[in-house]
């Protein structure tokens, strides 16, 4: 059992209410492989929401105080992304699991790159807060990409 970006499982809980549905994590989902967790709808934000970004670094700087997490208006939203790697974190202890398939680029998912806060595309390396937050506390974490690639191999 892993923890799985709930928008990769057809849920639609992106920020634009939308969702990144993959026919491979449907089928995890269905067998019951994988257990479907959305950290910013954890966290309190609403969907749908404005875009957000990592202003000032990456999910570690923010998990230290060093940044912060910003929308696209320019509300500091960072505590509702603290929280919700926070609340994924335990509900991944509760449950025994130390693994998660987290959607890339995203500002609490993102693993190894992340949008760097200007809102233009721009990638940078890092990772988003809750997968900082998960890969402090030792819990192996892959972007869907990387997953999918090396599936054979995990």
């Amino acid at each position: 059992m892993r923890v799985i970006s709930a928008c990769l499982c057809g849920i639609n809980c992106k920020y634009n209410g939308d969702n990144n549905q993959h026919d491979e994590f449907m089928k995890e989902l269905r067998d019951g492989q994988v257990l479907p967790l959305c950290p910013e709808q954890l966290g309190g934000l609403t969907t749908p929401r404005s875009a957000c970004e990592i202003e000032g670094g990456t999910g570690e700087d923010v998990l230290a105080g060093r940044a912060r997490v910003i929308n696209a208006v320019g509300d500091d939203v960072t505590e509702f992304f603290v929280k919700g790697a926070q609340e994924c974190l335990a509900v991944m202890r509760q449950a025994g699991i130390d693994e998660a398939v987290l959607q890339r680029r995203s500002p609490s998912c993102g693993v190894e790159k992340i949008y760097d806060g200007s809102f233009s595309g721009h990638l940078i390396a890092g990772d988003g807060v809750t997968a900082a937050l998960l890969r402090k506390h030792g819990i192996k974490v892959w972007n869907d990409e990387d997953y999918l690639q090396h599936k054979g191999e995990v």
